[in-house]
């Protein structure tokens, strides 16, 4: 469908009579004492978010009937996080540098991936989202081109874009992270392919 307006924030386009359950964690929370970023404690708290906001679509109450069948219908849920630029700067990593650009790249695709791996792992059990379908080649396009830039694609490999997006920097970003962000995209489309996303 069209866009016609994004939500009060701007950070969520979709189509117009639905809501978004939104989470959001403090990356503070992820980093011990020696500066070290714990990857399998984001994840495991970015697959228990997805699960809750999975949950959360059922027991919301939303403003009109309309919201709250394409809700039900399209099951949107996101999730974001908080504390990038104190995380950056309590690791002395300038918040505009490429280093910083890398590792927020790489911080969003593990989050997004981790989520969208868990909705096609629900999607098993429960099943897709019932627009899924009709969405579906769209869908795994975007899934496809989100992996593309966690693994440094060319340009030339992406799919139906005018504009590319910057990929992950595997210059300027710290290994765990990058690995971690590529082998959760790998997850999240290859489940998908398999299963569908429920949200």
């Amino acid at each position: 469908g069209r866009i016609n307006a994004s939500n009060p924030c701007s950070e969520y386009m979709f189509l117009d009579d639905t809501a978004c359950n939104l989470a959001s964690t403090n990356l503070l929370k992820y980093l011990d004492d020696s500066g070290q970023f714990s990857i399998d404690e984001f994840t495991h708290v970015n697959r228990l978010m997805t699960i809750a906001l999975e949950i959360s679509v059922l027991m919301a109450q939303f403003p009109s009937r309309e919201i709250a069948r394409l809700s039900y219908r399209y099951r949107t849920t996101g999730l974001g996080y908080a504390n990038l630029g104190t995380l950056l700067m309590v690791l002395g990593i300038p918040y505009d540098s490429p280093k910083g650009t890398a590792i927020a790249g790489a911080l969003t695709a593990m989050m997004t991936a981790t989520a969208y791996a868990t909705s096609a792992e629900v999607a098993a059990e429960l099943g897709a989202f019932p627009g899924y379908e009709k969405n579906k080649e769209a869908m795994l396009r975007v899934i496809r081109n989100h992996r593309r830039a966690a693994h440094h694609a060319p340009e030339a490999e992406y799919e139906g874009l005018t504009i590319h997006p910057t990929p992950i920097d595997p210059m300027q970003c710290p290994q765990p992270m990058l690995e971690a962000a590529r082998s959760e995209w790998d997850r999240a489309l290859a489940l998908g392919e398999k299963h569908g996303y429920r949200n």
